[in-house]
């Protein structure tokens, strides 16, 4: 039976290529994208009214209905290009002293754990790196893992919300509660969260929160955001300082936060802009389902790979700590780079495979275009791969 075909014509993928990699860069469905393309156009029919008079109040009204969808206010709300610079904006902006400590996990992605090795190397702080074990037993389990990391000096926890490398949903609402009872800040990398799980800001209580819009939110490349609380906005510094700081009054918010944060030169905001239609997207085309039977694909495609191979999903808890993205050992003789380089030229495949933690992994994303067919063709083609290989 196919799954979700209905979907696959409000994306401009190339049908020659059966696409199982949603969680590195996203797709945006066509009426997104055209909705992007009249922001531009309205833009350059008046470049200097759209970006010196209007563009403050599109872009509240964007915040506003990014705030409905996150359950958070949208004064806490600034759109950036991406999870990484929202990273950024928080490790340069927390004055590091020598000897603090940030603790971080081995299932954080690598351009933001180089974000804070080289803010801590200028500082003199440490980043601490703590292993989570996998597959964890329980929830418990996986915050007692990450406590073992934590000292005195421990200024910052940041933690993914859902692991790039591993996949796995962690209980972030939890350890932002025994964070706040100890006086340690919290930051969480949302890159792979809203659009594949309910995102609620205000239930799980980090200090700071930056996502992405453009994967699994379905909006245009260039569209994230960070969420700080009201306590620490005054604290937050622009990467890049514009016109924002010591902003005049005529181009000001009344808001020091987003002030810094949205005024960055000249730029095209379109993406920014374009974040409700792939909000009103997902409630046209009913997502609570469409993630359900994502979801079905998924532990489907799992559960296949698991049998085949002997090998296990890191993340074997439960259904809520597994969504639309699982990382599956495959077996350890794989060179995976000509795993991955395979699947692509020959088999015309696109999916993630890569070394973690010395394991071999596969990581398999499920969207709205996938299908049971498209798991077929991936076992068909690693079962090839995989026997050749001995």
């Amino acid at each position: 039976m196919t799954i979700y075909s209905s979907l696959k014509s409000h994306f401009a993928l190339n049908p020659d290529i059966i696409h199982l990699n949603h969680g590195s860069f996203g797709a945006t469905p066509i009426p997104v994208l055209e909705a992007l393309h009249d922001w531009q156009l309205r833009l350059e029919a008046e470049p200097v009214r759209f970006l010196a008079r209007d563009l403050w109040g599109y872009l509240a009204q964007a915040r506003q209905e990014l705030g409905g969808y996150l359950n958070a206010p949208s004064s806490s709300l600034a759109f950036i290009p991406n999870a990484t610079y929202g990273v950024n904006i928080v490790a340069r902006s927390i004055h590091l002293k020598p000897g603090d400590e940030i603790l971080g996990t081995n299932h954080e992605y690598g351009a933001c754990q180089k974000t804070f090795e080289y803010v801590c190397r200028s500082t003199n702080a440490h980043y601490r790196i703590q292993p989570i074990s996998v597959p964890a037993n329980s929830v418990e389990d996986i915050v007692d893992d990450l406590w073992r990391g934590v000292t005195k000096k421990t200024k910052l926890i940041f933690i993914s919300h859902i692991s790039s490398p591993t996949a796995i949903h962690l209980p972030i609402a939890e350890i932002c509660r025994r964070a706040r009872e100890v006086g340690i800040l919290t930051l969480i990398d949302g890159a792979h969260a809203p659009g594949q799980i309910n995102v609620d800001l205000s239930d799980i209580g980090a200090d700071f929160y930056t996502g992405n819009c453009h994967k699994w939110m379905l909006g245009p490349k260039g569209s994230g955001f960070l969420y700080t609380k009201p306590e620490w906005q005054d604290m937050i510094e622009p990467l890049v300082v514009s016109w924002g700081w010591q902003a005049n009054p005529e181009f000001s918010t009344g808001s020091q936060y987003l002030d810094h944060l949205q005024w960055m030169g000249t730029d095209d905001p379109s993406p920014f802009l374009a974040v409700p239609a792939a909000i009103e997207f997902m409630k046209l085309n009913n997502w609570p389902e469409i993630q359900r039977r994502c979801q079905q694909l998924l532990f489907s495609a799992v559960h296949q790979l698991e049998q085949h191979y002997s090998t296990a999903n890191l993340s074997k808890i439960g259904a809520q700590f597994s969504q639309q993205m699982a990382a599956i050992e495959l077996p350890a003789h794989l060179q995976m780079e000509t795993v991955n380089a395979t699947l692509y030229e020959k088999y015309n495949i696109e999916v993630y495979c890569y070394q973690w933690e010395g394991r071999n992994i596969i990581r398999v994303s499920i969207q709205a275009y996938n299908t049971v067919d498209d798991i077929e063709k991936l076992i068909a083609a690693l079962d090839q791969i995989i026997h050749g290989s001995h």
